[in-house]
């Protein structure tokens, strides 16, 4: 009985393996996981994993810099104890001219909480720019409305 378990959990392991492995390869999909990270590490109130996120020429609005990004998370993050973004829906894609170069639209809700119900929600449509740098994808431009 216990080897049945064994062989099944080394399955499910290497399949999770193999599964991780494929994703470096495909640009596509490591661009989605960079953007579910972003979500996570906002979701999870951590600025430094954010800003990593952020490439050095980041820019929101055409003239907001990653000061002003660490600024605006500080704000935030103690003003909610509690955040949520949710993605009311995403599309995101390779620029067909240049590989290094990757975008996400989205529609997504944005609710901070003190306890268990938001108590401030906002809606927002955004655009997101992301530059390929050491294999990893980071955002390079972002704008909202």
């Amino acid at each position: 009985m216990s080897r049945r378990y064994l062989a099944g959990f080394l399955a499910l392991f290497f399949t999770l393996l193999l599964a991780g492995c494929g994703g470096r390869d495909d640009p596509q999909a490591a661009l989605e996981a960079a953007v579910k990270q972003l979500q996570d590490n906002i979701e999870a109130k951590s600025a430094s994993a954010v800003l990593e996120q952020l490439h050095g020429d980041f820019l929101a609005r055409q003239e907001l810099d990653r000061e002003w990004a660490k600024r605006t998370m500080t704000l935030l993050f103690l003003r909610h104890k509690n955040i949520k973004v949710i993605a009311l829906g995403k599309n995101s894609w390779i620029d067909p001219a240049i590989s290094s170069k990757g975008y996400t639209e989205a529609q997504v809700g944005l609710t901070g909480a003190e306890g268990l119900l938001p108590d401030s929600a906002r809606h927002y449509s955004v655009r997101l720019e992301w530059w390929q740098e050491g294999g990893e994808w980071k955002l390079a431009r972002l704008d909202w409305e």
